[in-house]
Formats: structure tokens, C-alpha cells, sequence
């Protein structure tokens, strides 16, 4: 193998192409007229017999198997749609073709084939070859055919080869490609507009998280990887916008774990005169929609459960859920009672917290999160960790607030809207207080924004979603790394790192 770093050649398929390329073989071709499709010939010919086809097809893909017996060779060529087997004759292709063909063509190989299409005695609808190209040639191997890309790491690292090798993760990433594009046209076909929004801002804004810093060198100016779009697309409502949505690329600097990667994508969605009631009846519809058509059926197992998509779901406020589930009435006891308890079960924020408000989340997150397996929509947050949505109109110290969960993990999140400049700067005034006492996870003042709001943003209903967590539910997958194409990964370590260390 090459010994160059990060390098997986095999020498002796290096040698060959080398080969192949002085003797004047045009190893990577331009281009191949191919006209059909694995799948879309054995749909086409699911009556053939065991004769010839008249018709000629043209496909092309890659080598995955290929087995002698003499002057006959059966090889299996998957393209996007699947795979066809091929049948190959030394009498068809002529000597010098078929020499080329055994001695140069090899498992891994991209090529391209005509022929015709007939059934083999055992019934499998194959090519009979008339002529095979070679349009790329591999040099890198394969894993060995039985036990396949076993390796997790190498999995995500390297997820060319695991999409080559995984015919279940290139089912993963088509669903997620449908999913994406049935939420697109779903929003649209309710009348929302699809806009783009800084990726780069000078300001982060729009969720508690800590950000991904940058600089820009002309402006002299420190910059921030976007934490969510929301500030930009509320904008939008002010400006005369009623109905909006962006399907965002987000980044947030934070752990890794099963639920949770840097660069994650989300949709966020606004609608002018809405409500957060409103909001959850249209997460409600568009989830359940999408589901119904990635699934094929409203109900998918996951992490071991059976999820049931129909509606209506469950919706229950935060107050009444840890009453239900903990007995603890966060209005019958004092603060220091509620410290008591949280320290009590020893729960993560205990010494911190200084509110019945952040005390009642404390207590939803510890008791009641991880039981919240069939989707339900959790309402009415305190308005302690909810900066941007409106104060509630009949609950004094909470807010019009929600967050769906499901497999007890947090899928959307949305509001109604606060559209009150004056209330918005005190709220990011606490935030900014907090940030700098150290919280880095609290929000910066956007005073554009506020400025924004002065204008007067209608009422307005808000919800994002997380495209990322959508899908692990849709196809069953329990990490999140199994559903995002290149996830971030620990970088790998050379034998050299190491030993300086």
C-alpha cells in the first residue's frame, strides 16, 4: 500500500494504470453516452425471457464483483438506482476486448456497458455484454466483499466509500434529499417564501449557544458563524414579508455527542397575525406529512420504540408535566425549597438557578425530557430562558412558547413572537448581563434589531426545526452522525503526534 499519509493506494493497481496510461489508454475518458438506469431496466424488462432482448441499453456505474469461469465472466455494475448483473463472453467482446477486459478492468472500477438484456437460467435479468469501456479506474480497494466497511470511524470519516460500499446508507441520505424537498414544497404550497440570510454576522443572535468566532481582514472586524437565522428572517416580517422560511446551515460551538454536531441544518419558519398555537398546528401538520412520506407508514421504531405519527399529539404545559411526573408544584414552595430538591437529586445547575422559572426548568429537563417518547408539544416557558418570545397573555411570568419532543429529544422550538421593542431591549439586556458575568451561551444586543421592532413587526408566530434529528427519526437512526454526510470528527493522529506528546 502507499505509505503517503492519509493515502490508501494499492501499488500494484497504481502500476497497472500507470501502465495503462503509456501505453496510450484513455484510462479517465470525458464523458459516456449513458441512457438507462439499473432499477429502470429490470422495471422495464421484468417479462423478458431467456432470450436476447432486441433493444440495446447503455448503462454505466461501478464494478462491485467479478467472477471467471474461462471465456465467461459474470460481474455485478451498481449505478445510483441499484445494481444489474452482467454477462460477459469472450465470444461476443472478441479476443483482444476480453483480454483487455480480464486483465485491466478490475473490481472497483467505473465502466461503462451496451447490450442486451436477457434472463439467466436461474431467473436474474442481466446484460448480455456487446462492449465494456473503462471510464475511471480505482486504485484505492475496496473493502473485502463479506464483512464489508465495519469500522465506524472510517464510516463517517470516509463517507465516499461508506455510500459505495452501504446500500443502507445511501437509502439514508436519499430519504433525507426527500425529506428536505417535501418540506420546501410543502411550505411553499402554504404560501411561505423561501429567503437566504447571513451565514457570517457581526452580531449572533437568535438562540442560547456559544458561537463560532472568525475575522474579517478588509473590515477589520471580528466575525460569528450564524447560531440560527432568526434575527434576519423577523426582519423580513418588518419589512412586509408575512409569511417567510430559510432552510439553514447553523453552527453552534458546543459537544459532540449522538444528538448533537456543530454544523447542523434546521428550518426556520415565520408567518405574520400567527400565534404559537398556530405554530404547533403547522409543525403538527408538516411533521407528520413528511414522516407519513419518507416511512411509507405513520408509525417507525426507533432506539427500540414504536413511534406513532398521527394526529393529534399530545400537548401539555411545562408547569403541568413536572407536576404530573414529580409531584413538585414550583408556586406551593419557596425558592430555597426548590433548591433543596434540585440539589436533593443532585440535578446539573442546581447552585445556579435563582428562580421558581429556572428552577421548574431544571426540573423538566431531569424529570420529565427523556419520558417524552410519542411526539408532544411541551408549552409555556418562564420567561427566564426565553429572550426572544412574547410574555404570555394570561400567565404572569411565563411565555407563548413550545417545544415539541420526541424519542426524548427536543425537534422544534417556537413562539409567539415578541414584537415589543422596548421589552426586547430589556431582555437583551438581562442576556448581555449574563454574558458578562461569563454565561457564553447568552445572546449579545442586537440594537439593529430592536431598531427593526421600533418599526412595528406584526403579530407573529415563529418554530424551527431540526432537519438533522428529523431524520434520524424518519429513518430510525439513534445518532446523528449516521444522517449528516461528513459529521465532525476528533482529528485522526499521526504515530509521530503521539510520541511528541
Amino acid at each position: 500500500m502507499n505509505e503517503t499519509p492519509g493515502l490508501n493506494f494499492d501499488e500494484q493497481k497504481v502500476d497497472k494504470l500507470k501502465e495503462l496510461q503509456e501505453s496510450g489508454i484513455l484510462v479517465y475518458p470525458w464523458e459516456y453516452a449513458r441512457i438507462d438506469h439499473a432499477a429502470e431496466i429490470k422495471d422495464r424488462f421484468s417479462e423478458i425471457s431467456h432470450e436476447k432482448s432486441e433493444e440495446a441499453v447503455s448503462v454505466a456505474g461501478r464494478l462491485y464483483t467479478k467472477r471467471s469461469h474461462g471465456k465467461t465472466v459474470f460481474a455485478d455494475l451498481g449505478d445510483e438506482s441499484g445494481r444489474i448483473q452482467l454477462y460477459i463472453r469472450k465470444n461476443d467482446l472478441g479476443d483482444d476486448a476480453f483480454s483487455f477486459f480480464a486483465k485491466n478492468i478490475d473490481v472497483g472500477d467505473i465502466v461503462g456497458v451496451r447490450g442486451h438484456i436477457f434472463r439467466t437460467k436461474v431467473g436474474e435479468i442481466s446484460i448480455w455484454v456487446d462492449e465494456i469501456t473503462l471510464l475511471s479506474k480505482a486504485i484505492c480497494p475496496l473493502p473485502e466483499k463479506y464483512h464489508g466497511l465495519t469500522n465506524v470511524e472510517t464510516r463517517y470519516r470516509q463517507r465516499y466509500l461508506d455510500l459505495i460500499i452501504n446500500d443502507e446508507a445511501r437509502s439514508i441520505f436519499k430519504t433525507r434529499s426527500r425529506i428536505i424537498s417535501k418540506l420546501r414544497s410543502d411550505l411553499s404550497g402554504n404560501g411561505f417564501m423561501e429567503f437566504e440570510t447571513p451565514t457570517i454576522q457581526p452580531i449572533y443572535g437568535g438562540a442560547n449557544a456559544r458561537p463560532f468566532t472568525t475575522y474579517h481582514n478588509y473590515l477589520d472586524q471580528k466575525l460569528y458563524l450564524r447560531i440560527a437565522p432568526e434575527l434576519y428572517l423577523k426582519r423580513l416580517i418588518v419589512g412586509g414579508f408575512e409569511k417567510v422560511f430559510e432552510i439553514a446551515k447553523n453552527f453552534r460551538n458546543e459537544d459532540i455527542d449522538t444528538h448533537h454536531n456543530p454544523e447542523f441544518s434546521m428550518v426556520e419558519i415565520y408567518s405574520a397575525y400567527a400565534d404559537y398555537n398556530d405554530m404547533m398546528s403547522l409543525t403538527e401538520e408538516l411533521i407528520s406529512g413528511i414522516i407519513q412520506d419518507a416511512a411509507g407508514t405513520s408509525e417507525v421504531e426507533f432506539d427500540g420504540k414504536m413511534i406513532g405519527y398521527s394526529r393529534p399529539w399530545r400537548r401539555i404545559s411545562m408547569e403541568k408535566a413536572v407536576l404530573d411526573a414529580a409531584g413538585i408544584d414550583i408556586h406551593a414552595q419557596s425558592v430555597e425549597e426548590l433548591r433543596k430538591l434540585a440539589e436533593k437529586e443532585r440535578i446539573d445547575g442546581w447552585d445556579k438557578a435563582g428562580s421558581p422559572g429556572e428552577f421548574l426548568v431544571l426540573f423538566f429537563e431531569h424529570f420529565v425530557e427523556p419520558t417524552l417518547i410519542q411526539p408532544t408539544f411541551i408549552y409555556d416557558f418562564p420567561i427566564e430562558n426565553s429572550p426572544l418570545a412574547k410574555k404570555h397573555r394570561s400567565k404572569p411570568g411565563y411565555t407563548e412558547r413550545f417545544e415539541l419532543f420526541v424519542a426524548g429529544m427536543e425537534l422544534a422550538n417556537g413562539f409567539s413572537e415578541l414584537n415589543d421593542p422596548l421589552d426586547q431591549k430589556a431582555r437583551f439586556e438581562e442576556q448581555d448581563a449574563k454574558r458578562q458575568r461569563g454565561d457564553l451561551e447568552a445572546q449579545m444586543i442586537d440594537y439593529d434589531f430592536i431598531n427593526a421592532l421600533g418599526y412595528g413587526m406584526p403579530p407573529t408566530g415563529g418554530v424551527g426545526i431540526g432537519i438533522d434529528r428529523l431524520v434520524m427519526l424518519a429513518t430510525g437512526q439513534n445518532s446523528i452522525k449516521e444522517v449528516i454526510l461528513f459529521p465532525s470528527m476528533k482529528p485522526v493522529r499521526t504515530s509521530d503526534e503521539q510520541t511528541e506528546e
